[in-house]
């Protein structure tokens, strides 16, 4: 397949390039700078210039695709609600280009959007359109193309990690290292989900290959970690002290990562593994946090 990937040079789109062009597709790649051309070159794929600010310098490229996975999202959590409206409007220009036609588009939302509430793992088989995160906006754009008759599909992420990155857990370790103390929020009982970043990269491929119109899958590993244990292993590899912060004071030690650092998100991926035969088999979270080299 001649796949469009946006987010190609990030995180999660440098580990996917390599894995679908191992599999034998054609990856058109999706960046701003020409550092980012340089490395999607030497990776295997083609280039495309185009930006998330600017949703129709992406449609001739996804127009031109058999497939497109959507990986790019700002994280620029100062701005969390709007760039969440930014990337409807992104999600919206790719599907818009694909209509009439069955070429797969994978979006990517967050495990969240699952959650039945109650402390419940969250599970591919809910969407709930109520729950306050913004991101809930990526979905419902998902939805709206789905209804369009656009072939969509979802991956959601849990905190996605190596040994250089942990998704919300980077912000921890930052805040860990400027205030000298790895801090969870009451007893730390909460959890985080897990996936290892070659996993994920792997599901993106099974899914944009299985072309399932509305299906939902997680990319989890780990159904939930115990902020507590995230905390401890983070205090290990800064050598800091390890806190209980009160929820009256956590806004005041996490600042905007105050709202994540008391949710507990755990999620499941049976019904991903099952439909998939996608098993995860990446190093834990917490074994790769062991594996950081915090001195760099």
């Amino acid at each position: 397949m001649r796949i469009f990937l946006t987010g190609a040079t990030g995180f999660i789109g440098s580990a996917l390039v390599p894995e679908l062009v191992k599999a034998g597709h054609q990856v058109v790649g999706v960046t701003r700078s020409d550092a980012g051309a340089e490395a999607l070159a030497a990776a295997g794929a083609e280039v495309h210039r185009g930006t998330l600010e600017d949703p129709e310098s992406l449609r001739s490229g996804a127009a031109k695709a058999d497939g497109v996975i959507h990986t790019a999202f700002d994280h620029d959590f100062s701005r969390f609600a709007e760039n969440c409206e930014k990337d409807r409007r992104v999600i919206a220009a790719l599907g818009s280009v694909l209509a009439g036609s069955d070429r797969p588009l994978v979006i990517t939302s967050g495990t969240g959007m699952g959650s039945p509430g109650h402390g419940q793992p969250a599970t591919e088989d809910v969407f709930n359109t109520s729950h306050p995160n913004p991101r809930i906006a990526s979905e419902l754009a998902g939805n709206a193309l789905l209804e369009a008759g656009v072939n969509v599909s979802v991956v959601r992420l849990p905190q996605v990690h190596n040994p250089v990155k942990q998704g919300l857990v980077s912000p921890l370790i930052e805040i860990a290292r400027q205030k000298g103390v790895s801090a969870y929020v009451g007893e730390g009982r909460n959890r985080f989900p897990a996936g290892h970043l070659l996993d994920v990269a792997r599901l993106y491929r099974l899914v944009v290959e299985k072309q399932e119109p509305g299906e939902r899958y997680h990319a989890v590993g780990e159904e939930g970690v115990e902020v507590r244990e995230i905390a401890e292993a983070i205090g290990r590899g800064l050598k800091v002290p390890v806190v209980s912060i009160p929820p009256e004071k956590a806004a005041e030690h996490f600042g905007w990562m105050a709202m994540f650092a008391p949710m507990d998100l755990p999620a499941s991926s049976a019904l991903t593994q099952a439909q998939l035969g996608w098993h995860p088999v990446g190093p834990t979270l917490i074994a790769d946090l062991g594996a950081m080299r915090y001195a760099d």
